[in-house]
């Protein structure tokens, strides 16, 4: 399945290379939900919101009011994400909370914030919580893709189950360069989890994400749509 992504910044749609260069920016909010419209899903991420330089609450629950989205972006708490079912998002995507810092020669759990996942299961269920898995280098990262923690996304998938109903694996070293994506990393962090896997990361072509639906992973695509490399159509309903 294909998942068309909406990142927010200013109150603008935005596209990245790799999380920082401003590469693609729109104002035009309701001709992008005309285009979504028809999607199953669609990945909504609140950049500022991510970066805690502000948020973009009311567009957020303007799209979601017009979109099936699953929101991302700031979930530090678990009244942050009851805040966004409210708003309308079908789940909430949760990245950097689910980690915390340790020191060198701390086991690899010690890495987790499991506390916090739980938290999150009691407040909005399990099947609603999406865990957000970046890596870059092999190891997973953090607050924006700046702090590496010495852990695998494998790893990180296999410790973090119980608690999540869906991944988003991000493959950060292709994000935003539209020249293919890592698909035996995909496969590898498929592979380590019975939950259902979301794909990140420098998906360009129709090939890439029939490749990964034959896999039963989903395909999560922004950069190539924004910039007309892929002409996307909302699935058929009949």
């Amino acid at each position: 399945m294909l998942i068309p992504s909406i990142d927010l910044k200013a109150g603008r749609i935005v596209q990245l290379v790799q999380g920082e260069k401003l590469a693609v920016e729109s104002n035009d909010v309701d001709g992008w939900i005309a285009k979504f419209r028809g999607f199953k899903a669609v990945q909504l991420i609140d950049l500022d919101a991510a970066m805690a330089t502000g948020n973009n609450d009311a567009l957020v629950r303007y799209i979601c009011g017009k979109l099936p989205c699953r929101v991302g972006g700031g979930v530090r708490s678990a009244a942050r994400a009851l805040e966004l079912i409210d708003a309308g998002a079908t789940h909430v995507i949760v990245g950097s909370s689910l980690y915390r810092g340790g020191r060198a020669g701390d086991p690899q759990d010690s890495y987790l914030n499991l506390g916090f996942a739980q938290e999150l299961v009691r407040a909005v269920g399990q099947k609603r919580v999406i865990g957000a898995v970046d890596s870059k280098a092999g190891k997973v990262v953090i607050h924006g893709w700046k702090t590496a923690l010495p852990i695998t996304a494998v790893q990180a998938v296999r410790a973090l189950e119980p608690y999540c109903d869906e991944f988003l694996y991000t493959h950060v070293d292709r994000e935003g360069l539209m020249q293919g994506t890592d698909m035996g990393a995909i496969l590898e962090v498929a592979r380590a989890t019975s939950r259902q896997v979301i794909a990140a990361g420098g998906i360009t072509t129709e090939a890439e994400i029939e490749e990964l639906d034959r896999h039963g992973i989903h395909a999560v695509v922004g950069m190539a749509i924004y910039t007309g490399l892929l002409a996307v159509e909302a699935p058929s309903t009949e």
